[in-house]
C-alpha cells in the first residue's frame, strides 16, 4: 500500500503545537482479542456488527468531528490527544480508494450521536461509514480509554487493525493524528499476507 495521498487542503491541517498524548497502557489488552458482539448504527443508515466483517479492516477510534456553529469544549486543542478529528477522519477519506482496491474496510468509531456523525460523513464526503458508540457498548466492552471533557466521554484516539473480527494490531496513542493513515498503510505493506 505505498500510494499514500496528503491531505486535499490545508484547512483540515493539524496545528503543529499540539501536545502530545502519553501512552498509559489503556489499550495493552486489545491485540489478539476478538471484537465485541455489538452492532453500532452507521451513517450508511444501517447497524453494523464489526464482529463479523470479514477480511481485513481498519478502525480508527477519535473523541469527535467539529460542527459547524457548535463550540468545541473549552481548552480543547490543549488536551493532549483531542484536537485534529477532522484531519483524521479526512485523511482516510483521501486515503480510501488504496484501502478498497487492497480489499481492506475503513470505518470510524466516536461516541458522537448518529445524527452528529452523519452530519459530519455528508459535510465532510467521506466514502466509507462512521460509526456512533453513543450508548458506550463497544467501548466498554472492549475497556476502551475514554476522556472526559465538559460533562462528555469521548473515545480516546486509537485505531484497531482487524482480521476476520480478531485484533491483529492496536495504534495507541495516535500522534499526529492525520499521519495515522501513514502508519497504518506502512503495517499493511509490510504484515498483509
Amino acid at each position: 500500500m505505498p500510494n499514500i495521498q496528503p491531505p486535499s487542503d490545508v484547512l483540515h491541517s493539524v496545528p503543529e503545537d499540539l501536545p502530545i498524548p502519553l501512552n498509559d497502557g489503556a489499550c495493552e489488552h486489545l491485540e489478539n482479542m476478538r471484537l465485541s458482539d455489538v452492532s453500532l448504527w452507521s451513517t450508511n443508515d444501517q447497524e453494523i456488527n464489526l464482529s463479523r466483517l470479514s477480511g481485513w479492516n481498519v478502525i480508527f477510534c477519535y473523541p469527535m468531528t467539529g460542527r459547524p456553529g457548535f463550540a468545541i469544549p473549552e481548552g480543547w486543542v490543549q488536551i493532549p490527544g483531542a484536537a485534529g478529528c477532522t484531519p483524521q477522519v479526512c485523511s482516510y477519506r483521501e486515503n480510501h480508494a488504496e484501502f478498497n482496491r487492497n480489499g481492506v474496510g475503513i470505518y470510524g468509531i466516536s461516541t458522537q450521536t448518529p445524527e452528529t456523525q452523519k452530519e459530519a460523513a455528508s459535510r465532510l464526503g467521506l466514502p466509507y461509514p462512521l460509526l456512533s458508540d453513543a450508548d458506550y457498548c463497544f467501548s466498554s466492552d472492549l475497556q476502551l480509554p475514554l476522556l472526559e471533557v465538559e460533562g462528555l466521554k469521548l473515545l480516546k484516539r486509537l485505531t484497531l487493525i482487524t482480521q476476520d473480527g480478531v485484533i491483529k494490531k492496536c495504534f495507541y496513542p495516535v500522534f499526529p493524528p492525520d499521519k495515522n493513515v501513514i502508519e497504518v498503510m506502512t503495517w499493511f505493506s509490510e504484515n498483509q499476507a
